[in-house]
C-alpha cells in the first residue's frame, strides 16, 4: 500500500501562498509548521515500516499530527 503524504501543501493547496507567509511572518506558526513536518516524516517512516513501532505509538503519533495539523488551519483562517 502506498504511503499517503500529509505535508501541508498537500493538505491545503488552496493556502499555499498563506502557508508560506505565514512561515516568514508568524515564529510560532513557523515552529509548529517544522514539528507538524517532523512528526509526519516519523508517521511516514512507521508506516512504511522503516521504523518498527508497536500500533499504540503509531496512532499517537497520527493524533499528535492532527493536532497539530488542526492548530495550523485555526491559524491559517484566523
Amino acid at each position: 500500500m502506498p504511503i499517503e503524504h500529509h505535508d501541508l501543501i498537500h493538505e491545503f493547496p488552496e493556502h499555499r501562498e498563506r502557508i508560506r507567509e505565514m512561515k516568514q511572518q508568524d515564529a510560532h506558526f513557523a515552529r509548529l509548521f517544522d514539528e507538524y513536518h517532523d512528526v509526519t516524516k516519523h508517521v511516514e517512516h512507521m508506516e512504511s515500516e522503516i521504523e518498527a513501532v508497536s500500533t499504540q505509538t503509531e496512532e499517537e503519533a497520527k493524533f499528535k499530527r492532527l493536532q497539530l495539523k488542526d492548530k495550523l488551519y485555526a491559524m491559517l483562517q484566523a
